[in-house]
């Protein structure tokens, strides 16, 4: 999940110059070069440690490689981004991961909403993989895909260990190819589903006019483009008595578009807050909108389900504390952290967890969710016979 907030990551930076220095001062085939005079290393950072970090392990071990290893030429641009991913898992948190420049380049075409894939928005729950939200009209969705779906293997293999960029990179391909997952829902036994990848372009936010006055927008992600589509959508629905908002199966994306979608009902005070590692907090306020705050006092109802996370959640949040929106559905995910997204100048780049986000009346729903004020579940029996048990509450609160 993408969420923008600029810090200065010292430490990352220290050690990746470490390692880019070190392999650029002499990389030639597999010879890495490293016998002359490996650099005495201090990196000072109480935050992180009392004391000194002492390399010497790390270029023994490059030496030992150099010297030893078997099978030839090393790669040693793939030593280097594991070396960086295993420092970067070791900090134990499922949100915080190095991309190497090919999972960047992917991480960023989901957010523009244009890859190659199955159509799902994968997460960590209790360290094991999950769906965290299928696209509709996905080919995964057409696979029969729920969010919640635990992921077992990919193509055979086992999910146990992988991050979800592992995960992401093995699961996206070429269009017309085929994967297997094999997948868990509940505490049922498993089952393989084979899936045909296809050419995902995802539109973040569609709009339709219902009866009474009342709107029913969708918004499927928090991306690139999400800001000038909701502008878009909310122009056709001015003079709304009543809207809809569907967050279902939303996986988040930008802090910034949760908090632009937020001010178009508010207009004034609080959308979330964030506490940093220190416990100081700040406040991200509503911002002045392109239809200037259009459905500011207009009836709205929040459709959310297991699905609905991180930036989702922002705005469900803000709308129901601050805008006395309704929330029908299911409990939604419970990711309460915000990333920062840092990209290198080799194309790789580095998510890291700088805080936590509270909704405005300061609560923190990571890993709990925020339940509905009205609990309507959607079957497996209501989907195959085209019901949508919560969109209508959801409507039948706005009548």
């Amino acid at each position: 999940m993408k969420l923008f907030l600029r810090k200065n990551f010292a430490f990352i930076l220290i050690l990746l110059a470490v390692f880019l220095g070190g392999w650029q001062l002499g990389f030639s085939g597999y010879q890495l070069n490293l016998k002359f005079n490996p650099p005495s290393l201090s990196v000072e950072n109480k935050r992180v440690t009392s004391g000194s970090i002492d390399f010497s392990p790390l270029w023994d071990v490059l030496d030992r490689i150099n010297e030893d290893f078997l099978f030839r030429p090393v790669d040693g641009t793939k030593l280097l981004y594991g070396a960086i991913s295993g420092l970067v898992k070791t900090l134990g948190d499922p949100y915080t991961t190095f991309l190497d420049p090919t999972e960047n380049t992917q991480f960023n075409d989901s957010l523009e909403g244009v890859y190659e894939g199955i159509g799902a928005e994968l997460g960590i729950r209790d360290g094991q993989l999950i769906i965290v939200a299928p696209l509709d009209g996905s080919p995964a969705v057409k696979a029969g895909i729920r969010a919640g779906d635990k992921i077992l293997e990919i193509n055979g293999e086992t999910t146990t260990g992988l991050s979800v960029t592992e995960a992401v990179t093995k699961i996206r391909g070429k269009s017309n190819t085929v994967i297997e997952l094999t997948l868990q829902r509940g505490s049922a036994s498993s089952f393989k589903v084979s899936i045909t990848r296809a050419h995902i372009t995802v539109k973040s936010v569609s709009a339709e006019k219902k009866d009474n006055g009342i709107y029913y927008l969708e918004v499927s992600r928090f991306g690139e483009s999400t800001n000038s589509e909701w502008d878009d959508a909310v122009s056709q629905a001015k003079g709304a008595t009543g809207i809809v908002l569907d967050l279902r199966s939303n996986p988040g994306g930008y802090l910034s578009a949760a908090v632009y979608l937020a001010s178009e009902f508010l207009n004034s005070g609080t959308v979330v807050i964030q506490e940093d590692a220190s416990g100081d907090r700040s406040a991200l306020s509503v911002q002045s909108t392109k239809n200037d705050h259009a459905f500011a006092g207009v009836p709205v109802v929040v459709l959310i389900d297991e699905g609905s996370a991180s930036a989702s959640e922002i705005l469900a949040a803000a709308l129901q504390e601050r805008a006395d929106a309704k929330l029908v559905g299911e409990k939604s995910f419970g990711k309460g952290t915000v990333q920062d997204a840092v990209d290198f100048d080799d194309g790789s780049g580095l998510h890291l967890s700088v805080a936590k986000w509270l909704t405005p009346k300061g609560v923190w729903v990571h890993e709990k969710g925020i339940e509905p004020d009205f609990k309507v579940a959607l079957t497996d029996a209501d989907i195959n016979a085209g019901r949508d048990p919560q969109l209508d509450k959801a409507l039948e609160l706005l009548r």
